[in-house]
């Protein structure tokens, strides 16, 4: 059977494996890490990964354990709603509508499908020889040197394996602002879904099954910089004068657990995703800013579509140019598109800032969900492998939403 070597073990390297596993190759995953110790965060899974894990069959179960989004929208500091979303148009356009999974939850539904053996952590690789159509590719730990018919170069957005293919290209810049994310309790209070937009900053909320809430924020800010007074403080200094729940959900934080990472994107496209037996996945190919929620989307959609065009153990056509060409424009396309958003939302000028939420709550008003139709292109996609159907009628949104706590 042919080989493969997945350098990374996040969201994109786990689906990838799964991925080739199921089509008969085999795979082993390299992960750096003593072990796996997801990040505490929630991610949002939008119909277009959905179909992706519906080809690998874990669609239902990762839809099992996450929270559907109900009614929600874009809101002022203020509370004001800018924007209202309708749940049932929108799944009627989407074909599906968002699910918010805590990422512990997924990368364990994704270990389980892998067999005893695959994943091996404490596993530092480096790409030595990215191979050709009549030689291995070579990877180097500290066991030994391995060749494999195919690397698949899933190790985030500094990829050591990127470096190595296109040791010139500049690689991610720095976007001008810094992201929080922690997991709460959720509040008493009830409240609805939204981003709220602010003036340089932005804060969400989510709700996630089993009695816990998502919450994300971002604002501008030099790189490298963190707050001397621990960032649960910053987040109070922020954002404590913000609506219901923000005040009660940093009421509620743990300090040790909010996160705080400075976001990096890819401004200048790289000239293919792969070369030789190598192919890029996930941040390691395309890191985007996270205003379109669509990161880990696009690696499990990249996952799923470099499984196919590695063929199977009885006819491994391995057809990395058909993968850079199926995925290099939309992956490019989302992150410039997610960039422009970006410069919306983090508008820093108070008359600009005036202007932009007079434009939202306008657009608002003449048609519901008018806003969201420039996600279709992101959401319609659909898997180049055939899904499998789900294993049960859906039910009414209303019913899964009821069942989300």
């Amino acid at each position: 059977m042919p080989r493969a070597l997945v350098i990374g073990g996040g969201i994109g390297g786990l689906t990838a494996a799964i991925a080739l596993h199921q089509r008969g190759w085999t795979v082993t995953v390299l992960e750096r890490a003593g072990s796996l110790e997801p990040v505490g965060a929630g991610i949002g899974l939008s119909p277009n990964a959905q179909r992706a894990l519906d080809v690998i069959g874990l669609g239902d179960r990762v839809r099992d354990l996450g929270a559907w989004q109900g009614e929600g929208g874009m809101r002022s500091p203020s509370g004001r709603w800018l924007a209202r979303t309708d749940v049932a148009e929108v799944a009627d356009r989407f074909g599906g509508a968002l699910v918010a999974v805590h990422r512990a939850d997924l990368v364990d539904v994704l270990v389980s499908a892998l067999p005893d053996g695959v994943l091996r952590t404490a596993s530092a690789a480096r790409l030595t020889d990215a191979g050709g159509p009549d030689r291995p590719a070579v990877v180097r730990t500290d066991d030994g040197a391995y060749e494999a018919e195919l690397v698949v170069g899933a190790d985030g957005v500094r990829s050591g394996v990127r470096g190595v293919l296109f040791p010139d290209h500049p690689g991610p810049v720095y976007s001008g602002y810094t992201t929080w994310r922690v997991v709460v309790p959720t509040p008493r209070e009830p409240f609805a879904p939204h981003e709220t937009w602010g003036r340089g900053r932005i804060w969400g909320t989510q709700p996630l099954k089993g009695g816990r809430t998502y919450a994300y924020a971002a604002a501008r800010a030099p790189e490298g910089e963190r707050a001397p007074e621990g960032e649960l403080a910053a987040l109070h200094r922020l954002f404590a004068g913000w609506h219901h729940p923000v005040p009660a959900i940093l009421a509620a934080a743990d300090a040790a657990q909010v996160l705080r990472h400075d976001v990096h994107h890819m401004a200048t496209a790289l000239p293919a995703y792969h070369r030789g037996r190598v192919a890029l996945v996930g941040d390691a190919a395309h890191a985007m800013v996270p205003m379109l929620g669509q990161g880990g989307n696009q690696a499990i959609e990249d996952a799923v579509v470099l499984a196919h065009h590695a063929g199977d153990a009885r006819d491994p056509r391995l057809d990395l140019a058909a993968y850079t060409r199926e995925r290099l424009p939309r992956t490019m396309g989302i992150a410039r598109q997610a960039a422009r958003t970006a410069r919306l939302e983090m508008v820093g000028s108070g008359p600009l800032v005036l202007a932009r939420n007079a434009l939202i709550a306008t657009v608002s008003r003449l048609g519901p969900n008018l806003m969201l139709k420039s996600f279709e292109s992101i959401a319609d996609w659909r898997p180049p492998q055939a899904t499998y159907a789900a294993k049960r009628p859906p039910e009414s949104l209303a019913q899964r939403q009821g069942d989300s706590s």
